[in-house]
């Protein structure tokens, strides 16, 4: 299978399609080879428009809601990001080619590790993977930018939280909701005590691991 050809095919078929229409972010994801962060068993599916198997209950979400996520949040070249639920480190290296610096948290150690090891094989330098709770554990100061890789439940304490971690004007990507409608939204800090708060589209993502009363998905 040519990978570059279906690469290329997933810009415009499915990114541009969907309404990703940011040079930059388009520019990262057809320069980037997303089979690399996958199974062997998956790589000829790297750019096919569906959610792909990373382990028990994790998911490489598809193409188009990454691209949707990243323009949400465009990272600029000094931002300082937060990803939390790195996976095996597709969207890190995203978030890393767009900004400064890029913190990701992992809860399974496995795929923490994948996830290095993924990140140095194609050259990103300006990102580490943690492992441990992203909804919990202590950040030496704010973030920029904060994604989250794997829905929340709606009315959740730790949203707010999240909230808090942003520097003024930082902007914060999650979904939450529950099957079969979810909302993706974007959160951007505009005082101390002051939040904007917008729906950029509806979506179904499986919770994020660590999220509190993790519920069953169905896909």
């Amino acid at each position: 299978m040519n990978l570059d050809a279906a690469r290329h095919q997933m810009i415009g078929q499915q990114l541009r399609a969907w309404d990703v229409l940011d040079e930059r972010v388009l520019e990262v994801m057809a320069s980037l080879p997303r089979e690399q962060f996958l199974p062997q068993a998956l790589q000829a599916l790297a750019y096919a428009d569906a959610d792909l198997p990373l382990g028990p209950d994790r998911r490489l979400a598809a193409p188009k809601l990454q691209g949707r996520a990243l323009q949400a949040l465009l990272p600029q070249p000094s931002d300082n990001v937060l990803e939390i639920g790195s996976g095996t480190g597709y969207l890190t290296a995203c978030l890393a080619a767009l900004a400064g610096q890029v913190t990701g948290v992992e809860s399974d150690p496995g795929l923490a590790a994948q996830a290095r090891s993924n990140l140095a094989a194609v050259g990103v330098r300006n990102a580490t993977v943690l492992v441990g709770d992203g909804l919990g554990m202590e950040f030496p100061g704010r973030f920029d930018v904060v994604c989250v890789n794997g829905s929340l439940p709606d009315g959740d304490a730790t949203l707010e939280r999240l909230c808090r971690l942003l520097e003024l004007g930082g902007r914060l990507f999650v979904v939450t909701g529950r099957p079969p409608i979810m909302q993706a939204r974007r959160i951007v800090r505009a005082g101390e005590s002051e939040w904007t708060r917008a729906t950029v589209f509806e979506t179904c993502l499986p919770p994020l691991a660590e999220a509190p009363n993790n519920p069953e998905f169905v896909f």
